[in-house]
């Protein structure tokens, strides 16, 4: 099971009950941020989230919207005594980002590992220092993978996915019938391939068929691109902007390259994804509600996000 906390559903400026663009997402105790906008340290602390526990930190793009809460969280943490690296994954240019922010952040306690446009899968597995990146690419044991997509903004932007993969179930009868040592079973459950005593055994002798995990994906800040569909397809949650909930400000989204609320659902339909959440939602739109109908008429399980919006999504 993961969480996630919706910590920011604004686009473009702060508003009284509206936070700038965050999503929060726990798995096992650790913690994935998505985009940190301003206010999204205000709303840890109002949602009671923790920040401490933040591993993997998702930057979309370098637009004050999404970044501008970053170096005073990172500062935060580094307050409280976490000592633990960070790893920042972000578009072209975030190293050169991270470095002017370093500037008014020169002493945190801490190292960041910063990946900067990302072009194959990233696997993380759990370790006493929280999530850490695998850089074994024959490891087959992760506990979490994020993909990337470029997308169409007005400055490099990516959007993200976020897979949990679910184990293959384990059966006891098969690894007697292999006559597999019963002291190789949990290594071989956990994925390990073992030589033992001249003898070769591999994880499909003690487990059955491949099951679905957990996909969730995050696309913000962008056209309603072809590629989008097969990025986020069959995702059991797509998070996805919604600047302009009326369907006649098309041209203004076309201009600042963003989306509609009926531009999104299309992507979610196109997508098979399970459900829809919409934020990034515009200042000038206050009341979101209004214009619900624009994405349920093309895709019904559409949610209209709000700040400290929660969810939990499970294995089927």
């Amino acid at each position: 099971m993961i969480n996630i906390r919706l910590l920011g559903s604004g686009g473009g400026m702060p508003m009284p009950d509206r936070f700038l663009s965050s999503l929060l997402v726990n798995f096992q105790g650790r913690k994935i941020l998505m985009d940190c906008g301003e206010g999204t340290q205000v709303a840890m602390r109002k949602f009671n989230t923790g920040f401490k526990s933040i591993d993997i930190i998702c930057i979309t793009h370098n637009h004050g919207d999404h970044i501008f809460g970053l170096p005073g969280l990172l500062s935060t943490i580094g307050n409280s005594d976490r000592t633990e690296p960070i790893t920042i994954i972000g578009p072209k240019g975030m190293k050169g980002i991270m470095k002017g922010l370093k500037i008014i952040m020169p002493h945190i306690p801490y190292d960041l590992n910063i990946i900067e446009d990302p072009r194959h899968e990233l696997a993380f597995g759990i370790s006493p220092n929280g999530l850490m990146l695998i850089e074994d690419e024959n490891c087959t044991n992760k506990d979490i993978t994020i993909s990337t997509l470029e997308l169409d903004h007005s400055c490099p932007c990516i959007g993200y996915s976020i897979y949990v993969p679910r184990q293959p179930k384990f059966y006891p009868e098969k690894a007697i019938q292999n006559q597999v040592p019963m002291e190789l079973w949990k290594r071989l459950q956990n994925g390990e391939t073992i030589i033992h005593n001249n003898h070769r055994y591999e994880p499909n002798m003690v487990l059955g068929e491949n099951r679905r995990g957990i996909k969730l994906s995050y696309i913000v800040d962008t056209r309603p691109i072809d590629t989008i569909p097969e990025f986020v397809y069959e995702s059991d949650l797509l998070v996805c902007e919604g600047t302009y909930g009326d369907s006649e400000d098309v041209d203004k989204a076309i201009k600042n390259k963003h989306m509609t609320f009926s531009e999104a659902a299309d992507l979610a339909n196109r997508g098979n994804v399970e459900e829809l959440l919409l934020t990034h939602f515009s200042p000038s739109m206050e009341s979101v509600g209004l214009f619900k109908k624009n994405a349920v008429d093309i895709f019904k399980n559409t949610t209209l996000g709000y700040d400290g919006f929660s969810k939990d999504l499970y294995y089927e």
